[in-house]
């Protein structure tokens, strides 16, 4: 598929920001164009944060993207657990983590999120997509656990690197699209 029809979708979305955001534009266009990270990857990683972030309108077009580039549902459905998972996750850790208690780090979490341990598609993408999400809460204990995580399974910093500038674009153009 060219790169014109995979970016129809993600094209809608750069012409409705205003002229205040620019430059979101153009580093949503160039994020999504990545050195490092595969197309499920950086698929996944958009769709995982536009879902997090909660903008309906950008969270449709990066699936209408990834569908057009023929991303496979097996990739979309772990982006959207992620999402969910991360949503549920990062309060849970970062609470425990600001509050600073033993009584609160000693207990166990007792929430379930076995797709975190069985993803759809490999563990090292499902980590990024879940560190794209991590980034986006300030969640620094999920940050590292995912940062660490992603190169147990084989990935580098630049792949950390690539997933969190597509997260920060992402949630940038959450915003303008609000503006």
């Amino acid at each position: 598929m060219s790169d014109a029809a995979q970016m129809q979708a993600i094209d809608v979305i750069r012409d409705k920001l205003p002229e205040t955001a620019k430059d979101l534009k153009l580093n949503l266009q160039a994020v999504l164009r990545p050195e490092k990270l595969s197309k499920e990857q950086t698929w996944g990683t958009a769709l995982a944060s536009a879902c997090f972030v909660r903008c309906d309108e950008l969270r449709d077009a990066v699936l209408a993207g990834a569908r057009a580039d023929d991303v496979g549902e097996d990739v979309i459905e772990d982006a959207q657990a992620a999402a969910a998972l991360m949503a549920m996750n990062t309060t849970y850790y970062r609470f425990r983590h600001l509050v600073e208690s033993e009584a609160y780090s000693q207990r166990p979490a007792r929430l379930r999120m076995s797709r975190m341990a069985q993803p759809a598609t490999n563990k090292a993408d499902f980590e990024l997509f879940a560190l794209a999400c991590a980034a986006l809460s300030g969640c620094q204990m999920c940050v590292k656990a995912h940062e660490a995580s992603i190169k147990k399974h084989g990935l580098s910093e630049d792949h950390v690197h690539d997933a969190v500038r597509i997260a920060s674009v992402v949630n940038g153009i959450a915003v303008a699209l609000a503006l």
